[in-house]
């Protein structure tokens, strides 16, 4: 079946989804929930959010492509994390609203659970391949370095050169990054649960390695991970009468 490039779909894996539009996910709990500061640029996009005592910023910077649209900054003592463009959200939502427990804020704990899981146990959990500080998903496209030696960092792409064909995206960090932000940034990413994209926000070349189900079986009332088991029965049943 044929999709409008607007149509509404379900993705897994989630490291293949791009990024989606789900901003609000990332900074809406800071802002509404814990009361952080917030700056937006109309011009440019640019969105600055910093906790109230001013020892960390969450920057959006949607101006260049090749740059790093998030930088997640503590002051003191520093440290960094920086995605790029494609960067699931979902993923980068893990982290954002994990910041504030990190500083002591827990009135929202019971809404924003935090993992006690470290980084190889989430990957192996979901079958990850760990091998020598680093975690690779079963596909092969997206691997996460975790050595407690070396800075954290991910790296994800479908087709190499060209920036991947725009399945390319990274996350790195600088400093001494908190365990629990890896933790939780993976725990978001490695889920089998399916996320909802509009099939011109998956790239191309990623729709030929993800699961997609139409959006319009989902409303049903039959829970995601039905219809997306759904979906693939009916693939494969298609594939077997070819």
């Amino acid at each position: 079946m044929k999709l409008d490039e607007q149509a509404r779909v379900l993705v897994s894996p989630r490291y293949l989804a791009g990024r989606g539009d789900r901003l609000t996910d990332v900074l809406g709990p800071l802002i509404h929930l814990f009361g952080w500061s917030s700056a937006h640029d109309p011009e440019t996009g640019h969105i600055a959010v910093s906790s109230p005592d001013g020892a960390l910023l969450v920057n959006f910077s949607p101006s260049t492509p090749s740059a790093p649209w998030w930088t997640i900054t503590h002051r003191n003592p520093f440290w960094r994390i920086a995605a790029t463009r494609q960067t699931p959200l979902e993923a980068l939502a893990g982290i954002t609203q994990a910041l504030p427990q990190l500083l002591g804020d827990t009135r929202h704990a019971d809404r924003i659970p935090l993992t006690k899981r470290s980084v190889a146990d989430i990957a192996d959990l979901y079958g990850w391949i760990t091998d020598a500080g680093s975690s690779t998903s079963p596909d092969g496209h997206c691997t996460v370095h975790h050595a407690a030696s070396q800075p954290w960092r991910v790296e994800h792409s479908v087709h190499e050169g060209h920036e991947g064909f725009d399945t390319h995206w990274t996350v790195r960090s600088t400093g001494a990054v908190p365990v629990q932000l890896p933790a939780q940034f993976l725990t978001c990413l490695a889920t089998p649960d399916p996320v909802e994209r509009t099939l011109a926000d998956v790239p191309y070349l990623a729709r030929r390695e993800a699961r997609l189900t139409p959006l319009a079986s989902h409303r049903s009332g039959l829970g995601a991970h039905v219809v997306h088991a759904l979906g693939d029965l009916v693939t494969n049943r298609e594939g077997q009468r070819r």
